[in-house]
């Protein structure tokens, strides 16, 4: 793989080209889905601005998560926030944290008048598109992380081994790894489809299943998984304790949608009842 700058003179890596890639993607689908659910542009504006606030504060905070990990991992010996890595479940907790304060925190601000609860009545719209976004994003940021070398599988050795990938990791330096990264970007890009394709079948549990499916797969491939993320507890990896948490909670939302009779997919004049 690629772990250095492309360019002689020029600092541009393949692992920052990928999250640009992925941030791109994730503000058009955004765009691109609110507008085909007939979203007003004024929310869609407004999400937009809160949305670019809260994937800044998000890799602040995967990189604040991954530090903790650390902290715990040295005993609490030393707590380093400069050069700790990230872990992106720490940052989806982080983001989506500040992304819920900020939109209903400003919301005052903005929507007046007739709109004063517009941002309200389509909460659910973002709700419901905000794990496909977040999904394209993971996606391409996995093949950052291939490139890079991070986030990596078993080291295989010097030698081509069937299904390794020749890569500097950061166990091992160069050689065969197995391409966890790689597995993990071909799941999103599937969940992502499957994602999109329950959004305009008008799916009302996207975020629950999107919530279930990445925990589980999360949880399986993090056995695979050989780079530092942070020491283990009970044979656990952090991010595996976390995928507990994203489950349950995936769990607890379709239980509460069925217990309180929310309808799990929309009828067909939904759109039309929010016009009038």
């Amino acid at each position: 793989m690629a772990p250095n700058s492309l360019f002689e003179k020029i600092n541009i890596y393949p692992y920052g080209l990928c999250i640009a890639a992925g941030i791109l993607a994730c503000i058009f689908i955004l765009f691109f889905y609110t507008k085909k659910k007939g979203v007003p542009q004024q929310v869609q504006d407004y999400s937009f601005f809160i949305g670019i606030v809260s994937i800044a504060f998000g890799f602040l905070s995967a990189k604040f998560f991954q530090a903790i990990y650390n902290w715990i991992e040295s005993g609490f010996k030393r707590f380093n926030f400069y050069s700790a890595g990230i872990t992106v479940m720490g940052g989806f907790v982080g983001g989506a944290a500040i992304f819920l304060i900020l939109y209903f925190g400003l919301a005052k601000l903005v929507f007046k008048g007739k709109k004063k609860r517009l941002h309200k009545v389509y909460f659910n719209d973002l709700l419901l598109v905000a794990p496909i976004c977040i999904t394209i994003a993971h996606a391409f940021g996995r093949i950052g992380c291939l490139m890079s070398g991070c986030c990596h599988g078993a080291y295989l050795g010097k030698d081509y081994v069937f299904g390794g990938i020749y890569m500097q990791g950061t166990t091992n330096g160069w050689g065969y790894y197995v391409p966890t990264q790689l597995y993990e970007s071909l799941f999103l890009f599937v969940l992502f489809a499957v994602l999109s394709v329950l959004y305009f079948k008008r799916c009302n549990i996207i975020l629950p299943i999107y919530l279930i499916a990445y925990a589980v797969w999360r949880m399986f491939i993090e056995f695979f998984r050989t780079d530092e993320r942070g020491g283990a507890f009970l044979s656990l990896a952090p991010s595996q304790w976390m995928s507990i948490v994203f489950a349950l909670i995936g769990v607890g939302m379709i239980i509460f949608y069925i217990h309180k009779k929310i309808p799990l997919f929309f009828p067909k004049q939904e759109k039309e009842e929010k016009k009038k």
